[in-house]
């Protein structure tokens, strides 16, 4: 394995969140003004590694014997997670604190987790997609049990930690059958000998275990049982971490590894319909449930299941236009669901409680600006122009009809 230390630019921002990793590890539990220190430093960080990204968006390679990509696409994504976990970590500077939940430890965790989506999205190897996962996947569960004095809390930890176990099993069960059908681990070589005919059935069942563990991952359903739970009984910060950039690492790693397949001769005719069951479900059980809920949190968490649904479309094109149509709605939903729930954050603060959606009657009398950017927000989750979520909708509509998928749009 080669290497060379000027290459150190190119995957620099890996490189940067690990060391602040390490270097709040040692404040933490060395330093008594940390609860100061470790929130800024997180936030400064996250910033700066977003900056360093767009900076090398240029700089396009593969390291470590191919195990790692860095530019184009792969920068795109750290933006994404990095400055969406910044405005995470700006909304609990005081949410923590007020709700009686602080602990350094939440920030470490942030970074580890932002730090394994990053090496999803980088990643060019099936076992490093897997490592990834497991790291962002693990400091999920956490998090999820932060707020451990609330039986909801803990409810919500356990429930995501065994159904998130069980995805995991059909994830590494998918890698197995599809390293057995191919002799290789590496994502760029996987498809090289790879066929969709029937003689290759090892392939296509793992490639489709492969989708059905990250299925759970994006809240598609059916395997969505776990998010309304989740989101309500999770701190909010938490919650708005998990369904925003945690989203995008999943469609990251379908983008990475399914994507791909589409290339091959029948690739189409057996992963779109596949795809597009998962799409129709998702967008039509979601947007229905959603108007049905009388919890806010649980609202967002069926309008997250519909959101998947419509960002399956992207993937189920098949085509570039799909692929660049659900990296704009990725980032688009990462920002507009993150001002919403940080917008409940700040209003929970002031209330000192988790309002029904029936309490946010006459909110703008009480809180005009925050009533008014809420609106906004949920305007844009809906889809209504000319905000970012509807152009999200329209790019993977019009990549779905290019691809002769007219009835998925």
């Amino acid at each position: 394995m080669d290497f060379n230390i000027s290459d150190i630019y190119s995957y620099l921002p890996l490189v940067i969140l690990a060391c602040v990793i390490l270097v709040s590890l040692v404040i933490e539990m060395y330093v008594k003004s940390a609860e100061k220190i470790i929130p800024w430093l997180t936030i400064l960080s996250f910033l700066g590694v977003s900056y360093q990204s767009l900076l090398s968006v240029g700089d396009q390679g593969l390291y470590f014997n191919g195990m790692l990509a860095t530019g184009g696409q792969v920068n795109l994504f750290y933006f994404i997670f990095n400055f969406g976990a910044a405005v995470v970590a700006l909304i609990t500077v005081d949410y923590l604190k007020k709700t009686g939940i602080y602990h350094g430890e939440f920030y470490i965790l942030l970074q580890s987790a932002v730090l394994g989506m990053m090496m999803i999205a980088s990643a060019r190897d099936l076992v490093m997609v897997f490592i990834g996962l497991e790291q962002m996947s693990l400091t999920f569960y956490i998090l999820a049990g932060f707020a451990r004095k609330r039986p909801f809390s803990n409810e919500a930890a356990l429930k995501y930690f065994l159904l998130g176990s069980f995805a995991t099993g059909f994830i590494v069960y998918g890698l197995g059958l599809l390293y057995g059908a191919t002799h290789t681990l590496n994502i760029t070589e996987l498809y090289a000998g790879f066929s969709f005919e029937k003689g290759n059935i090892l392939g296509v069942i793992g490639l489709t275990l492969f989708f059905l563990g990250f299925a759970f991952k994006i809240a598609a359903v059916p395997f969505h049982m776990w998010v309304p739970d989740v989101y309500q009984g999770a701190p909010t910060a938490a919650t708005a971490l998990m369904s925003t950039v945690g989203k995008a690492a999943a469609f990251a790693a379908l983008i990475l590894v399914v994507s791909p397949a589409f290339a091959k001769e029948r690739a189409i005719e057996m992963l779109t319909p596949l795809i597009s069951f998962f799409a129709v479900l998702s967008m039509l059980y979601g947007s229905i449930t959603a108007i049905l809920q009388t919890d806010i949190k649980r609202m967002l968490a069926y309008s997250s299941i519909a959101h998947a649904g419509y960002m399956l479309i992207g993937l189920a094109a098949g085509n570039s236009e799909g692929i660049d149509g659900l990296i704009y709605y990725l980032a688009a939903y990462a920002f507009m669901n993150l001002g919403a729930f940080g917008i409940i954050a700040v209003i929970e603060d002031r209330e000192e409680k988790n309002l029904a959606i029936s309490d946010y009657s006459g909110l703008g009398t009480k809180y005009p600006v925050l009533a008014a950017l809420l609106a906004l927000f949920m305007f844009a989750l809906s889809g209504i122009p000319p905000f970012a979520g509807f152009f999200g909708k329209y790019y993977v509509f019009v990549a779905a009809i290019k691809a002769d998928l007219v009835w998925l749009a």
